[in-house]
């Protein structure tokens, strides 16, 4: 692991890498193929979590990947240092309790304490499932498991490791990179995610800004409300026929930022970030 020699403030991207990247998980699935992202923008490739790592980076930040495993973020890793940032990747399996706290160890100890979390893990469970296989009955015990840890469970074990720290030091941001699923409770369609625990994860952002605002520490849940833009998504037909329906997450990331430096006297909580042509989400 790359120490944080200089003194740098910290900021932790839990799931820095997309699973719509050139060779994710989803762009896999959807087109059968890894993908080449040579003519992409370089803060686009590894979607939303590679955005913000790239941008904290800009920023003057020690950055911390995680990811499930190391390889998927080397790329992203050797970006960010060719632009002149600073970072390292952390393995983190968000299922595994003692992988989450072996894993923060490892950051506090030689990053240090975590100034700035975002919490960006994602998963795919559910899109596999046949057009005739939508219902819940349908739903495997272990793919709602999977959904529960990563979107749930995950994010209160992280928020465990972290939080302390920011509530003694009177300072800090633990957000939420979350989706309009969030919002309400909806029916699961072929090719979505089991995103039904989302409701939980923007639950527990209210629970946080609650208990920890009065301690200095920002807490909020950013509800990206559309396609996001990356290799896989972008060459979905229903993307090359609708362009403007496509978020760039660049601006996310700049969206993440500008979060992070808020003046304490007008904290945003929960910001909601929707393409002009569409209407946003409820």
């Amino acid at each position: 692991m790359t120490k944080n020699t200089n003194g740098k403030k910290v900021a932790v991207i839990v799931g820095a890498t997309s699973k719509w990247q050139s060779d994710g998980r989803n762009t896999k699935l959807a087109h059968g193929k890894e993908l080449d992202d040579s003519t992409m923008p370089v803060g686009a490739r590894w979607g939303v979590g590679g955005a913000i790592a790239q941008k904290f980076a800009k920023e003057g930040f020690f950055v911390v990947l995680t990811t499930r495993t190391a390889p998927n973020a080397s790329a992203l890793a050797e970006a960010i240092r060719q632009q002149g940032g600073d970072c390292t990747i952390v393995e983190l399996d968000l299922s595994q309790q003692e992988s989450v706290a072996a894993a923060f160890a490892t950051i506090r100890s030689d990053a240090g304490d975590p100034d700035v979390l975002i919490y960006n893990a994602g998963y795919l469970e559910g899109r596999d499932l046949p057009p005739d296989q939508e219902l819940l009955e349908y739903i495997p015990i272990e793919m709602f498991d999977t959904a529960q840890h990563i979107a749930s469970r995950g994010p209160f074990l992280v928020a465990r490791e972290v939080l302390p720290a920011m509530r003694k030091k009177g300072e800090g941001s633990f957000f939420f990179s979350n989706n309009a699923k969030s919002l309400r409770g909806k029916k699961r369609y072929t090719g979505e995610s089991l995103y039904y625990p989302r409701v939980m994860m923007r639950t527990l952002s209210q629970v946080l800004t609650e208990e920890y605002s009065e301690f200095g520490v920002h807490v909020a849940n950013v509800v990206i409300d559309g396609t996001i833009d990356s290799p896989g998504t972008r060459a979905l037909p229903r993307v090359q026929n609708q362009p403007d329906l496509v978020i760039n997450p660049v601006k996310i990331a700049e969206a993440f930022y500008y979060l992070h430096t808020q003046d304490k006297s007008c904290w945003t909580h929960e910001l909601q970030l929707t393409p002009y042509p569409a209407k946003p989400s409820y």
